[in-house]
């Protein structure tokens, strides 16, 4: 069963809630970046319900259909606080997208890896393995790269910072050369090995 989730930026601890989509639908909003175009929905709140690139744009919209109706969805300016953010972001202050109220629907399952992935801050790699073993699922890694995958708010809720364990730019939604850049513009070395793993077990 899909459920609406609020999630708290990190420095907050996360915790469930339901986020029903309030009256006036979605604004789709564009914004540009180092790394192409950005589109983001937002809610008449101003919490971010979805981020994609704009050449994934018909991906973006349906999954916004399909979640909140197909009526939902307009286009319009974004609100100030996620253009600052995304900019700061971009900038020297990487800390923005921390800022932003984010509402995302999903699965219990898939809230608990997205959770996990707030944990992550910028500058900072883990493996599948990690995150699998942060929810307590150790054995579930195949499921939490496809909960991984299915992250709809990229950037803010950091997919891009969840490698192989060797360091290999695994999948990401946004292309890997976006994922690349992202990580590179974080400090991340190239190929790096995931500073975050899950712990070694036991000898017998």
């Amino acid at each position: 069963m899909d459920v609406e989730t609020s999630v708290r930026p990190p420095g907050l601890r996360p915790q469930l809630g339901r986020s029903p989509l309030p009256g006036g639908g979605l604004t789709v909003s564009r914004l540009r970046s180092p790394v192409g175009e950005i589109l983001a929905a937002t809610d008449v709140r101003g919490a971010v319900r979805a981020i994609d690139f704009t050449d994934y744009e018909q991906r973006l919209i349906r999954l916004v259909r399909r979640h909140y109706g197909p009526a939902a969805v307009g286009e319009g300016p974004p609100p100030s606080d996620l253009a600052a953010a995304l900019d700061d972001y971009f900038s020297d202050d990487m800390s923005g997208p921390a800022r932003l109220p984010l509402a995302a629907h999903g699965s219990p399952f898939q809230h608990r890896v997205w959770h996990a992935l707030l944990e992550l801050p910028p500058g900072r790699t883990a493996s599948y393995g990690w995150l699998a073993a942060r929810i307590n699922a150790p054995a579930a890694v195949r499921a939490v790269g496809l909960a991984n995958g299915a992250n709809p708010i990229a950037i803010a809720v950091p997919c891009h910072r969840v490698v192989g364990a060797s360091g290999s730019l695994t999948g990401y939604g946004g292309g890997l050369p976006r994922k690349d850049w992202l990580l590179r513009h974080e400090g991340v070395r190239p190929g790096a090995p995931p500073e975050l793993r899950p712990p070694a077990a036991p000898r017998e």
